[in-house]
């Protein structure tokens, strides 16, 4: 019963959602804009003929190999400049700036270095997701109390057990919500390389589909299989974040 209550209120909105873009499309008379039945329809062809699995695929790949290497780069970089003061003061001004800067905004940069390709895409997705771990790692680290690690100093703990007994175990939680945040950055990053500089993948199964004689139904059901598989991965990113070993740092 508590399941059911937790589920009623957003299954209810999606089915007034649509009904109403089913009463807007069949009132307006649209020949271009589709019913949900025709983008079910459109959906269905596309799974039938194996295209969207393939593109699925590639668009996971190329952000499981972006989002991994910002990953192994950004946590040792949080863990330095949370540690060691001056390394903040030098790295963190850097990074402040270029974080702001819009992914997409690098795309050209990315075709002329790496050319048009998988590279390319993965770079942005690695430029998307390595600031937003970094920072917060290091706030991570920078709110931990200072007397367990005074207190691990004193006894006389080493360097590598004091990162990992003390250091990563208080910073865990931060460090999966500067994942999960980038996680969802880079999988909007990806569809947006894709409408530009690639022939495969979900954004540009959309662009092909509206170039391919403004067939709306298949453009529409692209966008929403990447609504639903943003929101598989933000659900798995929450049940990480719900493992005893992060949750229990969490204020309740």
């Amino acid at each position: 019963m508590e399941k059911l209550k937790k589920v009623l209120p957003p299954v209810t909105l999606i089915a007034v959602l649509l009904a109403v873009w089913w009463v807007i499309v069949v009132r307006t008379g649209s020949l271009i804009f589709p019913t949900p039945s025709k983008v079910v329809a459109g959906a269905l062809e596309l799974i039938g003929d194996g295209t969207l699995f393939a593109h699925i695929g590639a668009s996971l790949m190329r952000v499981a190999i972006g989002f991994l290497l910002a990953t192994a780069v950004a946590l040792p970089i949080g863990l330095w400049m949370g540690r060691v003061p001056i390394v903040y003061a030098t790295l963190n001004p850097l990074f402040q700036i270029l974080r702001p800067i819009s992914p997409i905004a690098w795309i050209p940069i990315a075709i002329l270095w790496l050319g048009v390709g998988d590279a390319s895409p993965i770079f942005l997705i690695f430029i998307s997701s390595v600031f937003p771990i970094i920072v917060q790692t290091a706030s991570g680290v920078h709110s931990i109390e200072p007397r367990y690690l005074q207190a691990a100093e004193n006894l006389g703990v080493s360097r590598s057990k004091l990162y990992l007994k003390v250091v990563w175990p208080a910073v865990l939680p931060q460090v999966i919500v500067g994942m999960r945040i980038s996680l969802g950055v880079a999988w909007l990053v990806v569809v947006a390389a894709e409408m530009i500089a690639l022939r495969s993948g979900l954004g540009y199964m959309i662009i092909d589909a509206r170039n391919a004689g403004n067939r709306y139904d298949l453009v529409v059901s692209g966008m929403i299989v990447i609504g639903l598989i943003g929101l598989l991965l933000d659900a798995l990113m929450r049940r990480l974040e719900g493992l005893r070993s992060v949750r229990w740092h969490y204020a309740r």
